[in-house]
């Protein structure tokens, strides 16, 4: 009985494969023991993934994590009390991306701290992270990815190599793994929601995309995002519609998080 689930199940995600987002066979609980693994995974392999000390870089850690404890406050978020949000910085400074696993486990690298201008850019780009992480958007991708069965076997531990295969498409943005536009609309418009809630500017998401979009070095942040473009129209509609609030940038302040790193 149990086989004859999982084969019926793998066949409605073979079939539902091309169509829109939504399909999605992990739990919530799921979700967490996901980004449990990669982030074991990440944290076990320091040469491609060089992982700040959360001792040696306390002051980094107190700021990424205030920022964080700033974004937690918004009422829209679902899994505020379910997700255990872990933040974590990756030394490299030649990377301009930022990435989440379910769960709520996000990632950034320094290179894109260092690129940025104001803590209300960074809080935007932290706030994206945090939507495709609480919409679910990541299990989503991979369920329409990979199907019922390659998921339940990395859920259990039973396939590493394809898990360090998933962790490289995430961080650097390419491969299969790729976001629906669908998704990261949906992710940019919940990131000034979020940033609504607290005395960030929240036009400010739209902000990063400039500067980014203005940049010689073509991100990674955008190898498999929307025209930015696009996404500065939708993100000033969604702010307008919201009542166009103004906040505060905290320039000063970002500062004194850039020079804490190495």
């Amino acid at each position: 009985m149990i086989k004859r689930f999982v084969i019926v199940l793998s066949a409605v995600i073979m079939l539902s494969g091309c169509s829109e987002d939504g399909i999605n066979f992990f739990t919530v609980d799921q979700d967490i023991q996901f980004g449990e693994q990669l982030d074991s995974a990440i944290m076990a392999n320091p040469l491609e993934y060089p992982v700040l000390s959360e001792t040696q870089y306390a002051t980094a850690y107190a700021h990424l994590n205030r920022i964080l404890g700033n974004l937690k406050q918004s009422n829209d978020l679902r899994y505020t009390q379910t997700f255990p949000w872990k933040v974590k910085i990756i030394d490299n400074d030649t990377v301009l991306n930022a990435f989440a696993a379910p769960g709520g486990y996000m990632y950034f690298y320094t290179g894109i701290i260092k690129f940025l201008d104001n803590e209300a850019q960074f809080a935007g780009v932290m706030a994206h992270e945090m939507a495709h992480a609480d919409r679910r958007h990541s299990t989503q991708m991979l369920t329409r990815q990979y199907g019922f069965s390659m998921l339940a076997s990395l859920i259990l531990g039973e396939n590493p190599s394809q898990l360090e295969q998933i962790i490289a498409q995430l961080a650097l943005g390419g491969g299969m793994l790729k976001y629906s536009r669908t998704n990261e609309y949906e992710a940019d418009e919940y990131a000034v929601r979020y940033l609504y809630d607290t005395d960030y500017h929240p036009r400010e998401l739209a902000g990063f995309f400039e500067k980014m979009n203005g940049s010689s070095k073509i991100p990674e942040f955008f190898s498999t995002h929307p025209s930015p473009e696009n996404r500065i129209e939708e993100i000033e509609s969604v702010w307008r519609e919201m009542g166009a609030k103004v906040g505060e940038l905290y320039v000063d302040r970002y500062s004194q998080f850039k020079n804490s790193l190495p």
